[in-house]
């Protein structure tokens, strides 16, 4: 397999379960800001989208969007338990969790990251983002992860946008079930491979 990424961005999610499944795949570059590839290959022309995650299957066929990609990588390796059996209410959970996140904070993070972006409306996006993370980090007490006690996809998810609030806010340092959870996150092998592997730790 396949994935295209760019340091940083929600592709990381994916490329954090790659990590944790075990399976063979390949990393590749794809920068969202001049949209080529190290060999200069339009990305246009391998997603038409020109945006990140972009998953090439084995044989030929392609999947975007971050939770189906995910998704579709655990299923791959039901025995890993990185997202609960398909019809279960525990995959129903995770399956709001991953709608949630892309919904309500990946997307909110937009303007921020929107030099069009007026300055005075982004301490407007900040508050509202900062609600959202509140609810999630009063969801995290006394949990280890978002579905309880084991890792799943949707954890990938979270940490990967939470990141974000490091480089445009909002300032989330004083909730503690959240930071808690980061820094779980941050321990775990396949995290740290997966940020080494993209330059974002040395």
């Amino acid at each position: 397999m396949k994935l295209y990424y760019s340091p940083g961005a929600c592709s990381l999610s994916p490329h954090i379960v790659l990590e944790e499944s075990g399976l063979a795949y390949e990393a590749i570059l794809a920068s969202t800001k001049s949209h080529k590839l190290q060999d200069g290959t339009d990305f246009y022309t391998i997603n038409p989208l020109g945006y990140v995650p972009f998953l090439v299957l084995d044989d030929g066929q392609t999947l975007r969007e971050g939770p189906a990609i995910v998704q579709y990588l655990a299923d791959q390796v039901p025995e890993k338990k990185l997202i609960p059996a398909a019809g279960t209410m525990a995959r129903y959970r995770v399956q709001e969790w991953l709608t949630f996140i892309g919904t309500e904070l990946h997307k909110g993070f937009s303007p921020l990251f929107n030099p069009a972006t007026p300055a005075e409306y982004k301490p407007t996006v900040q508050a509202q983002l900062r609600k959202r993370f509140e609810w999630v980090d009063q969801e995290l007490a006394g949990k280890d992860y978002l579905a309880g006690t084991d890792f799943s996809v949707a954890d990938a998810y979270l940490f990967t946008v939470s990141n974000w609030t490091q480089m445009v806010g909002p300032d989330l340092g004083d909730l503690v079930h959240l930071q808690a959870f980061r820094r779980r996150m941050a321990g775990r092998p396949a995290v740290q491979a997966a940020m080494r592997a993209e330059g974002l730790l040395k």
